[in-house]
């Protein structure tokens, strides 16, 4: 899924200097195009990707970004965690992550409101 692609992509990003397009193409099992189209689609959002080519090359955030979570209101919070929540039921593993890093970026409680038992 592509938002949960791109919200990792800058929690990538931001833990590391720099990674090449194929590093992270490898990591999410998609093509280097799809990473950069991610790419556009980050910068188009306002996030400040700086890429180099060549030897010693990569993606990287300019120097001192930090995600700003004040350009989403408290209802757009809300609803981003509500959603994660319903697929966090669905597909557990990297739903999860997002949903615990999110919340602990908007610093809000995660409540378990809903729980789907698929067993027979």
């Amino acid at each position: 899924m592509q938002i949960n692609r791109l919200f990792e992509i800058i929690y990538i990003l931001m833990g590391k200097e720099r990674i090449t397009a194929k590093a992270l193409a490898e990591h999410f099992d998609v093509s280097r195009q799809t990473i950069c189209h991610d790419m556009d689609t980050l910068s188009i959002a306002g996030i400040p990707i700086y890429t180099q080519k060549g030897k010693g090359g990569g993606i990287s955030l300019l120097p001192n970004f930090v995600l700003n979570k004040s350009i989403l209101g408290e209802h757009e919070q809300g609803e981003i965690l509500s959603a994660l929540q319903g697929l966090s039921n669905v597909k557990t593993d990297a739903t999860n992550q997002i949903l615990q890093k999110l919340s602990t970026i908007f610093n809000k409680n995660m409540t378990n409101w809903l729980e789907v038992d698929y067993s027979g």
